[in-house]
């Protein structure tokens, strides 16, 4: 079994977008090795979690470029996820025609 240091695995995490199956081909191992390698200490499991945000800054970028370049659709979706503090949400009605029926039990202790 091949052994790894932490800098051969950090190595391996840097600029892997979080791929486990980059990580895994470049330390020469299975992709579950590869997970287990970056999960088995504090340092390597914060590195892998580094290159996670820095590869959501990377998503939310390109996004915020697509919107200032004009694309409506990237501004719509942006709104509806990230400014509903601002009341920008997707809301779904729903009508119902016809009846409802609606059947309760009650079962008590001790009483038949």
């Amino acid at each position: 079994m091949i052994e790894h240091t932490d800098e051969q695995i950090l190595e391996a995490i840097k600029g892997s977008e979080c791929n486990i199956s980059e990580i895994a081909q470049r330390l020469g191992v299975s992709w579950y090795t590869g997970k287990e390698r970056i999960n088995r200490n504090e340092i390597t499991k914060r590195a892998f979690q580094d290159e996670r945000e820095a590869t959501k800054d990377l998503a939310e970028k390109t996004v915020l470029k697509s919107i200032k370049n004009g694309n409506t659709q990237d501004a719509k979706w942006w709104l509806s996820t990230i400014g509903k503090d601002r009341g920008f949400t997707e809301k779904q009605e729903i009508q119902h025609s016809g009846e409802l029926e609606q059947n309760v039990t009650i079962n008590i202790k001790g009483v038949e």
